[in-house]
């Protein structure tokens, strides 16, 4: 490989959340933190150097995006999801949760019904609780060791309520499924029928592990097209969660009108220079670092699965076909959340995401990141195993 993922960065001295939350969220800071979802691989260095010629240039002022920074957007589409997108139809967004809160201050109103499909994460039940709409959950099925949607339970639900918006977590999070197009096809088809526009949140779109593709919603059909919001980040990609660089995809002119109605008054609709630098650098220039990238949290994934079957039979893994995350099934323990939560964090000195956070639906399970080096994550399963066989 050209790039060296097992490097061990220090990231204590950085304010990273995963360290500095660690005593309010886990009331110990001696864990190994294996639960936000960033990753602890080096960022690009060709998206690092482009950050660095800028700053060199020494002048900050006011910057807007360029045409380069639109174009490596719909270059990256293009080439990596066969998603043909125009200029126009792309906005800038100050992040993802954000632009799921937007959307619901522009296309409901408090008391509104708005669909979210647990487990699903967290911001998704908070954000929308915290803006007083009312959640309808059409939670999924967990079957033979993969999430599917359940489509009757969602006609019912549709039936029963006067549903406003639907968000879509595509690839799902944290159960790492690529919807497939036919999957998204029957979603668009209710959505459309039941004036129910949906909110798809594709921040790990980039992320399909080898063997798998993610489908963008807006490309399944025509009615998914003018019925939608996407949402996207280079953030999760190429771990620059930091660097805020978002953007909202919105084919239907009405839709996107509506929406920059909202953002433009209140400047929601401009980034910074370091998040144009560092969008445009990730995707002119970063096709091998994701590549290879993948490939070694493949074998993560791989390493854990093996280790797990080997070592702590009792915990099952809902094999991701995208992301870093692993969504650990530990319902065979037969211990309470608590419990759970106790083992790891007290016995195990790991700091995962409690699974019940995910809805009432992920209870006996918790989340794993695996975006991290081989020996970290070596070291945190030894930990697991020796915990529960104490």
């Amino acid at each position: 490989m050209k790039y060296n993922f097992d490097e061990i960065i220090d990231r204590t001295k950085t304010n990273a959340l995963k360290y500095t939350l660690l005593k309010d969220l886990f009331g110990n800071t001696e864990l190994i933190p294996l639960w936000i979802a960033d990753m602890d691989f080096l960022t690009p260095p060709e998206i690092t150097q482009a950050l660095i010629n800028r700053c060199k240039h020494g002048v900050f002022g006011y910057t807007g995006a360029s045409e380069g920074y639109y174009y490596s957007i719909i270059g990256w589409l293009d080439r990596r999801h066969d998603y043909h997108v125009k200029k126009e139809e792309i906005t800038f967004i100050p992040g993802v949760v954000k632009g799921i809160a937007f959307a619901l201050d522009t296309f409901t109103e408090p008391g509104d019904a708005v669909i979210i499909q647990p487990p699903v994460y967290p911001p998704f039940q908070a954000v929308t609780s915290l803006l007083k709409r009312r959640i309808i959950n059409n939670p999924l099925i967990l079957k033979d060791g993969k999430f599917e949607i359940d489509f009757e339970g969602l006609k019912e639900i549709v039936d029963e309520n006067r549903c406003k918006v639907l968000i879509l977590c595509n690839p799902h999070n944290p159960g790492g499924r690529t919807w497939k197009k036919s999957e998204l096809e029957q979603l668009a088809e209710i959505c459309y029928a039941n004036n129910i526009l949906l909110v798809s949140d594709e921040i790990h779109a980039d992320l399909a592990l080898p063997g798998f593709t993610h489908t963008p919603f807006a490309t399944v059909s025509e009615k998914a097209r003018q019925n939608s919001i996407t949402l996207m980040a280079p953030s999760k990609t190429f771990n620059i969660a930091g660097i805020v660089s978002s953007f909202s995809i919105i084919h239907n002119p009405e839709i996107r009108t509506k929406f920059l109605n909202y953002l433009t008054p209140r400047e929601l609709d401009r980034g910074t220079i370091f998040a144009y630098t560092a969008a445009e650098a990730a995707y002119n220039n970063c096709d091998q670092w994701l590549d290879e990238a993948m490939q070694y949290v493949a074998r993560n994934v791989d390493f854990v699965e093996r280790f797990i079957e080997e070592n702590i039979p009792q915990i099952k893994i809902v094999r991701p076909e995208a992301s870093f995350l692993i969504w650990l099934d530990c319902r065979q323990l037969g211990l309470t959340q608590q419990q759970l939560n106790e083992l790891f964090v007290e016995k195990a000195k790991l700091a995962l995401n409690d699974g019940s956070t995910f809805g009432k639906e992920g209870e006996g399970f918790m989340r794993l990141n695996v975006g991290t080096p081989r020996t970290i994550l070596e070291q945190a399963l030894n930990n697991l195993k020796e915990a529960i066989q104490q």
